[in-house]
C-alpha cells in the first residue's frame, strides 16, 4: 500500500486521559515524523499536532484508537498521492 504523508490534530480535554494518548502515539512512533505539543493552561487543554507519514490503513490504525479514548479530539488531514 501506498504511503501517504499528513497531519493529525489531538485535543485533549481530560487531562487524566493524557497518559492513554502518549502510549498510542508510542506505539504508533515509527509513523510520526514530527510532534508538537501546547498545553493551552488558560482553557484547560491540550494541543498536539503530529506530522504522519504511513499507509492509510496504519494513520486510520492510530486515529481511530486516538479517537476512542474520552475526552480526546482527533482530525486528520492526509495527502492524496
Amino acid at each position: 500500500m501506498e504511503k501517504r504523508i499528513g497531519v493529525v490534530g489531538i485535543i485533549i480535554e481530560e487531562f487524566a486521559n493524557a497518559t492513554f494518548v502518549n502510549d498510542i502515539l508510542h506505539d504508533f512512533g515509527n509513523l510520526i515524523v514530527g510532534r508538537i505539543g501546547v498545553p493551552y493552561k488558560d482553557r484547560g487543554i491540550f494541543v498536539i499536532s503530529i506530522i504522519v507519514d504511513g499507509t492509510m490503513d496504519e494513520i486510520s490504525a492510530m486515529t481511530g484508537k486516538l479517537g476512542k479514548i474520552p475526552g480526546v479530539n482527533v482530525k486528520s488531514a492526509i495527502t492524496k498521492k
